[in-house]
């Protein structure tokens, strides 16, 4: 609070803090304890072991660190929010909560090490781990959530397919310019809607196609290999893409996989060509239906029709269906031409949801929409690793990226088997910020190592009870 009198300024304080004297020789006090949360996790459910199975052969000697180990160390560090290899440091300066953690170099050789090779043999062992986590989501009656839109549940499984741009400061092998004139790269992700896993991802240089079939075909093989079987051949599972998913080489493979016993059905953004622009000039008023929000309430100024038999779809499997939504542009909004002809902004896709039992158009209109929600998954993610790739090598940024994605799914995990209320829906931001970087203190009575968390820590409760819940999950056999 302050005042000016007179010429002079004066300021009144209206509360103080505790005048503190600073030193740095505390003992047995620890930071970011709720990791330990997930290099425990990691081990429960089997990642620990399948990683060091998987990179066994980089350590001949058997000697020093277990490869395996740094990268589930690396991992941890990156789902607690590090961002360079250095910030390992963390881990490794607080030997008692996390045990023997590799020094930078030795954790850049083990990067350095991991081959295309290897790097298939750390997918398995995601793979691996997936299975177990899903296994203990059973048999502690949680499950795989579903996913939802216009306030339903939807059936099966969803994943969403999408390229991000991440911008290179610095000359590495295979960044370019991008289409947005940057310089980076163009990696192509897939996530699990259900519980925002990550279940691949791609590294290609900045100027890779959006659109480029082969690559999206690659990334979900990768990605449906990360489910377990049960789930992999007796669920159905929908395919979302934005229009760069609208290849035809990509749904004919999305309709293909049906002959090998995977269900899967798609739902992809389609470009308003001229051929499309006549046909919605040719709609009816009449066969406009409203379009509903993601509760299933009626949006206001939106409405949805059915395109299909107006358009050729010559090419893409048969049964496909075309639908679009009108709505009237919010400020700022980018229109075409033709949008701004017809004071609507207009937008498209494709289906393969056959009519019956598929849900009407608006239904599959607001289900189609909620492919926006891989945008805030991607976010987050490169706030878990993979905003930034560490070397000027592509092999290694390959290798940061998997495991990015580790961590993104021990969060996930985290998430499904060890929280509750409002938790298990939180961004990892949150995460850090109420569980991942509490403070604690180590302890040492009748033979046992304590980690105590400050009494008067808002979330101590939800952090203990996870702790509680991870030391009860099973061990079902796989």
């Amino acid at each position: 609070m302050s005042y000016q009198r007179e010429g002079t300024f004066c300021v009144h304080t209206t509360g103080s803090r505790p005048k503190l004297v600073v030193s740095a020789d505390g003992c047995g006090v620890v930071t970011h304890a709720g990791s330990r949360l997930l290099a425990d996790l990691a081990d429960a459910t089997g990642l620990t072991s399948a990683f060091a199975g998987a990179l066994c052969q980089l350590r001949p000697r058997g000697t020093g660190h277990d490869p395996g180990r740094v990268a589930v160390d690396l991992a941890v560090m990156l789902a607690d929010g590090g961002e360079a290899i250095a910030d390992l440091a963390l881990l490794r300066d607080q030997r008692e909560v996390f045990g023997p953690v590799a020094s930078t170099p030795t954790a850049w050789r083990v990067l350095a090490d991991i081959d295309s090779a290897a790097l298939g043999r750390l997918r398995s062992g995601r793979a691996a781990a997936r299975e177990l986590a899903w296994l203990q989501a059973a048999e502690t009656g949680r499950g795989i959530p579903t996913s939802r839109a216009s306030g339903r549940d939807l059936s099966g499984l969803v994943l969403d397919l999408d390229a991000t741009l991440i911008t290179c400061h610095s000359d590495k092998e295979q960044a370019a310019p991008t289409y947005k004139h940057g310089f980076g790269y163009h990696p192509l992700p897939c996530f699990l809607d259900n519980t925002s896993e990550a279940l691949a991802g791609l590294l290609r240089p900045g100027n890779a196609g959006a659109n480029t079939a082969t690559d999206h075909i690659q990334v979900l093989d990768a990605a449906l290999a990360q489910l377990p079987d049960t789930h992999r051949h007796g669920t159905e599972i929908l395919i979302r893409a934005d229009s760069a998913g609208s290849a035809k080489a990509f749904l004919t493979h999305l309709r293909n996989l049906r002959e090998q016993g995977i269900h899967t059905f798609f739902s992809v953004g389609y470009a308003v060509t001229e051929p499309i622009r006549r046909a919605i000039k040719a709609l009816p008023e009449r066969v406009w239906h409203p379009a509903l929000e993601q509760d299933g309430s009626l949006r206001e100024g939106a409405q949805v029709a059915e395109l299909t038999g107006m358009a050729d779809l010559a090419g893409y499997p048969e049964g496909t269906r075309i639908v679009v939504r009108r709505e009237r542009p919010h400020p700022g909004a980018q229109l075409s031409l033709f949008d701004t002809d017809e004071g609507m902004r207009h937008q498209v896709f494709l289906t393969d949801t056959p009519y019956e039992g598929g849900g009407s158009i608006q239904h599959l209109e607001v289900r189609h929409r909620a492919h926006t929600r891989v945008e805030d998954r991607i976010r987050c993610g490169k706030t878990t690793g993979f905003g930034r790739f560490p070397s000027r090598h592509f092999q290694i940024n390959a290798a940061w990226l998997e495991l990015s994605l580790t961590a993104i799914d021990l969060l996930a995990w985290t998430q499904i088997l060890l929280l509750e209320g409002e938790l298990t829906t939180a961004e990892p931001k949150r995460l850090r910020y109420r569980l991942l970087h509490a403070a604690a203190r180590i302890t040492r009575g009748g033979r046992r190592l304590r980690l105590r968390i400050a009494a008067t820590w808002p979330w101590r409760n939800e952090l203990t009870t996870a702790f509680a819940r991870l030391t009860a999950l099973p061990c079902p056999a796989t």
